[in-house]
C-alpha cells in the first residue's frame, strides 16, 4: 500500500478552491483547503508527505511569501506548485529559482496540474528518501567514538594511516584499528565512498 500523499490547497477564491478541490479528489489525492493564507500556516504539518498548491496573490500573503515562511519555519523545501489569474514572466521566474515545482495560469487545465502534482510528489519522494538516509547516516556518525572522529576527518582529508598517527601522537597501527572500526560502524568499504558520504551529508569530526 502507497502512502497517501496530500495537497495543500490555498486560494481566496471560493469556487477555485472548490473546484480544484474536487478534481485532485478524483485524482485520489488528499485534500487540505485554505482560504486564508493564515490559516495553512498554522495548521500545515511538514510531517505530512504532501505539496502546496498556492495562489500567487492573495490578501495579507501571497504565494511567494507563503513559501518563504515554510522553508524558514522547517529548513525543509515543501514542494509548491503555483496559480495564478494573471502570471508574468518575472514573477514565474522568482517562483521557479525559489524552487517551485510549476507556475499555472487560471483557469488551470486539469492535465497540466494533475502533470505539475505527480511531479511533487515524485521530489517529496526523493526529498524524503534523502532526508531518511541522512538521519541513518548521522545516528551512525554519532555512535563513533571521539577518537574515531578524529580518524574519520583525517581520512576524508586525504592523509595516509602513518601521517595520522604522527598528527594524533599514536603509532599506525593503533590507526589502522580506529579506521577498520570507524569504516565499520558507518557500513563504508572505501575511502571513496567515505569521502562522497562525508560531503553528501556534510559530515565532520
Amino acid at each position: 500500500m502507497t502512502e497517501e500523499f496530500t495537497v495543500y490547497l490555498v486560494d481566496d477564491d471560493p469556487g477555485v478552491l472548490q473546484a480544484l478541490s474536487r478534481l485532485l479528489r478524483t485524482g485520489g489525492y488528499d485534500v487540505r483547503p485554505y482560504s486564508s493564507p493564515q490559516m495553512f500556516l498554522e495548521e500545515h504539518d511538514m510531517a505530512v508527505c504532501g505539496c502546496a498548491v498556492l495562489d500567487l496573490s492573495m490578501p495579507g500573503l501571497d504565494g511567494l511569501e507563503i513559501q518563504r515562511v515554510l522553508t524558514a519555519a522547517s529548513g525543509y523545501h515543501r514542494p509548491v506548485v503555483f496559480v495564478t489569474g494573471k502570471g508574468d514572466i518575472p514573477t514565474s521566474v522568482r517562483a521557479m529559482k525559489a524552487g517551485a515545482i510549476d507556475f499555472l495560469t487560471k483557469p488551470v487545465q486539469d492535465k497540466d496540474l494533475f502533470e505539475a502534482v505527480s511531479r511533487a510528489k515524485a521530489r517529496e519522494a526523493e526529498s524524503r528518501r534523502l532526508q531518511s538516509e541522512k538521519e541513518s547516516i548521522q545516528a551512525k556518525f554519532s555512535n563513533l567514538t571521539p577518537r574515531e572522529r578524529e580518524v574519520f576527518a583525517h581520512v576524508v582529508a586525504g592523509r595516509l594511516n602513518k601521517q595520522i598517527a604522527a598528527d594524533l601522537g599514536t603509532v599506525e597501527k593503533t590507526i589502522k584499528v580506529h579506521r577498520s572500526r570507524m569504516m565499520e560502524k558507518l557500513g563504508i568499504r572505501t575511502v571513496a565512498d567515505l569521502v562522497r558520504m562525508a560531503e553528501k551529508f556534510n559530515l565532520s569530526k
